[in-house]
């Protein structure tokens, strides 16, 4: 089974470096990334680097917390939430991993709280 803090902790790790050795470490060569769940994927680990470039955020903008909501053999689902200075998302990861702990497939569902 594959333990998903590794490579959250990875992923919080390149959100906030940007370096796109970071953010290479954690996907296959033909990952799938979906930003959100019925949008058109990145394809493939050159696509997510150099998509995820194209919309990075600041270093230390924004902070993340989350727990599993379920761990299987190769897929992980967690709850989070997004913090930056002025907005809030909750967040729901599906995590696909290969044996190595690297993602091949990762889909994002994100809800923006309502502004007070």
């Amino acid at each position: 089974m594959v333990e998903p803090q590794p490579w959250i902790e990875g992923y919080v790790r390149a959100w906030n470096s940007n370096d796109p050795d970071d953010i290479s470490a954690l996907f296959t060569e033909d990952a799938v990334y979906y930003t959100e769940p019925y949008s058109a994927p990145w394809h493939g680990r050159e696509e997510i680097v150099a998509r995820w470039l194209g919309r990075q955020d600041k270093p230390g903008e924004a902070t993340f917390e989350w727990h599993p909501v379920c761990v299987a053999d190769e897929v992980s689902v967690v709850q989070g939430v997004t913090t930056y200075a002025d907005k809030t998302y909750s967040n729901l990861w599906v995590i696909r991993f290969v044996p190595d702990g690297r993602c091949r497939e990762f889909t994002e569902w994100w809800m923006r709280h309502d502004a007070k």
